[in-house]
């Protein structure tokens, strides 16, 4: 995972060794953002077929924002791994003075909460969580800057918790493989219901998250990893029983816009966006 530190220490290792370096600056990703009258964002990727990490705006890739409902990820997780949640099957019961979105308005269990980013069902997981156990996890795991003061059903939201794009994608990078200091039940449980598209060659598995910064502004997150399925002719005798390989990408991007522009669908537009720069780089397959 990137800090701050690690940031800066890629800086210098791109200055001295640009011919060796497997941290790549893509500027030509800005223009994807400013086809879309976008100015403050950053696209993070790590390419781990080959130990590369690739970047837009590596400055606010190691700014710190709150993650909104990207927290869901650790949420479930958190809920899995103490059994708040015995599985991704776990029902609570819709009461109206939750409110919200309409699709939020019933029952409904993790997977389907975390597909409609239902803000109550994840507010109630951490009321049943609570304030102790959530802190062991988030310090065990070293998730953002570790504060969830305030109310333990609203850090998430409140501007207390904060994570950088490239910390984000460091984080999904261990769940994918197993690295978090949880069990490999729950990663895997939280993977799960993470995927969100798949097509021939390809799943894509992310979270969104939105919310208000300073200065009138929403944030708008995408963060997940891409699996690029292909199919190898192995030699004969070799070890691996099947032609079947899993290429991982992850990634996280963020932006920002005023509260108050309504010119487009921004909760589209960062799905678009983050598909079209993985297309680009080739982590996704083109139409």
């Amino acid at each position: 995972m990137l800090s701050r530190i690690s940031i800066v220490f890629l800086f210098a290792l791109v200055m001295v060794s640009c011919r060796d370096a497997r941290i790549i600056e893509h500027k030509e990703w800005a223009k994807v953002y400013e086809e879309n009258g976008i100015k403050d964002a950053c696209f993070i990727l790590r390419d781990n077929n080959h130990e590369s990490i690739h970047y837009y705006n590596l400055e606010r890739c190691s700014q710190r924002f709150l993650p909104a409902s990207t927290f869901k990820i650790f949420n479930s997780l958190v809920a899995l791994e103490t059994a708040v949640a015995p599985d991704e099957r776990l029902v609570i019961k819709y009461d109206t003075a939750y409110g919200g979105r309409e699709e939020w308005r019933k029952d409904m269990d993790m997977r389907e909460a975390m597909k409609v980013s239902c803000l109550w069902y994840y507010r109630e997981i951490a009321r049943r969580i609570g304030p102790d156990r959530m802190k062991r996890y988030i310090d065990t795991i070293k998730y953002g800057n570790m504060n969830i003061s305030g109310q333990i059903d609203m850090f998430w939201l409140n501007d207390s918790l904060q994570i950088s794009a490239d910390e984000q994608a460091g984080f999904v990078k261990r769940l994918y493989f197993a690295e978090l200091p949880v069990s490999e039940r729950s990663q895997r449980i939280v993977r799960n219901i993470m995927l969100r598209e798949e097509g021939p060659g390809y799943k894509l598995y992310y979270k969104t998250g939105t919310g208000e910064i300073k200065g009138g502004k929403y944030i708008y997150w995408v963060t997940g990893f891409v699996e690029r399925i292909e199919h190898v002719k192995e030699p004969k005798g070799s070890m691996n029983k099947t032609d079947i390989r899993m290429y991982p990408y992850f990634f996280s991007q963020n932006f920002e816009m005023p509260v108050a522009d309504t010119s487009r669908n921004w909760f589209d537009t960062r799905i678009a966006i983050t598909k079209t720069i993985l297309k680009q780089y080739g982590a996704l397959p083109k139409e």
